[in-house]
């Protein structure tokens, strides 16, 4: 174990019951997307007691904490805090039950599915724990707690806004994935897939189903693109790339006598490589409009739902964290394979030029994970963004604390 963090333990533990009190709390009360009020006020208050310069409504609804412990380097801390637009069906005493509105006045069940409550209660954690022993490192703290993560807007948001801050000299992030409850992985490259969600909407020309001759349709453009589509990954792309390209909702039409005017199809995009999310883009447009005007209409209408780059971790800054990650976790510390989620981590460090590394904690209940590893059924375990997605509290908020800690000690520690 890293010795200093050692030295941290009775702080550590002590801290732990009020953040899995937190975390408790944020997971009853979730909020969605640029809608975190609540969830900012909270992390607000935490932070002014802890002493940190507290600057709030950055990019909407993210806070930014500023901690100054003489020279050294700005060392930057991200969490995110949105929720998601769905039901929660774990169970759980603490389960959500909150109902929100979506931008266009929807409502719907919202829950956190995908772990953000944890992060901030980890962030929070961590800025405790730094702001009560300064004499432990030096330097800046710029602590960031993100809005909008799942629809791909919070971090460009509060970049825009963030001119005034101090410039990092490196950016780092975690998230809680299925894996054993208190295991850490790395990876130097590219850890996560850029992902691109894009609104197609075919105009034909509307008549009785009776009478197709009249009509222009806009449902078999749809149709024929959903097929078409998918030879992108299988005849477009090299063997050698990875890609992942899915069709998640085709709208049209209200009867069955009746040919719609329009037809909306919604598609996702994955990949690892700039180049080929590029030539992905490009084939989307190509083979929709191709099909459109086989059938004797105009272009449609392509937009961008959500777009999120290549998480890429630098390589340098990555080695440099893993060796202090192996020191402290030892056996639970691994090398891993990407993943096909995606996120808008890696816009902060692409803004500013700066090395960025991001990584994954574990969340599973061990015995969970050690049964699903004797069956083979991993794959099996609810993951992020299910409604049956559950974390293991004790081992994960730890780990979590911890990891944050090390990761923010490697460059900014006082040497001995």
């Amino acid at each position: 174990m890293n010795p200093t963090l050692l030295a941290l333990q009775p702080d550590i533990q002590a801290l732990l019951p009020k953040l899995d009190a937190l975390y408790k709390d944020l997971h009853l009360h979730p909020e969605l997307s640029m809608q975190e009020v609540r969830t900012a006020a909270i992390v607000a208050k935490n932070l002014q007691h802890c002493g940190y310069q507290v600057t709030e409504k950055v990019g909407v609804t993210g806070v930014v904490g500023l901690l100054e412990n003489g020279e050294g380097p700005v060392v930057m801390l991200r969490a995110d805090m949105d929720a998601l637009p769905m039901p929660e069906k774990t169970g759980l005493p603490y389960a959500s039950q909150a109902v929100g509105k979506l931008e266009d006045g929807t409502p719907t069940p919202v829950s956190h599915m995908c772990g953000h409550d944890m992060h901030v209660a980890w962030l929070i954690g961590a800025a405790e724990i730094f702001a009560k022993h300064r004499a432990l490192w030096k330097g800046t703290l710029m602590l960031v707690f993100q809005p909008g993560e799942e629809i791909g807007k919070g971090a460009l948001a509060m970049i825009e806004a963030m001119e005034h801050f101090p410039k990092p000299d490196i950016i780092l992030g975690q998230h809680v994935m299925v894996g054993k409850a208190g295991s850490i992985g790395y990876r130097a490259g590219a850890i996560l897939t850029a992902g691109d969600s894009l609104h197609v909407t075919f105009h034909g020309r509307g008549a009785h189903g009776s009478m197709p001759q009249n009509a222009i349709d806009p449902v078999m453009m749809a149709a024929h693109s959903a097929v078409r589509l998918q030879t992108i990954v299988s005849r477009e792309t090299s063997p050698l790339d990875s890609a992942v390209l899915t069709i998640g909702s085709i709208q049209a039409g209200t009867k069955e006598n009746i040919i719609p005017d329009e037809a909306t199809l919604k598609l996702n995009m994955r990949s690892y490589k700039d180049s080929v999310r590029d030539k992905m883009i490009s084939s989307v447009k190509r083979i929709c409009c191709c099909e459109s005007h086989a059938s004797g209409a105009g272009d449609p209408d392509i937009n961008f739902i959500d777009s999120y780059p290549v998480t890429v971790n630098d390589r340098q800054a990555t080695e440099k964290l893993a060796q202090q990650f192996i020191a402290h976790f030892a056996e639970q510390c691994f090398e891993t394979e990407p993943a096909t989620a995606s996120e808008d981590f890696s816009q902060f460090g692409r803004h500013w030029q700066v090395p960025y590394v991001f990584w994954f904690v574990g969340g599973t209940d061990p015995q969970v994970w050690a049964q699903a590893q004797q069956t083979q059924s991993i794959a099996d375990i609810p993951a992020n963004h299910s409604s049956q997605f559950t974390l293991h509290l004790p081992g994960t908020l730890q780990a979590g604390l911890e990891a944050m800690l090390v990761a923010a000690l490697t460059w900014s520690a006082v040497e001995e």
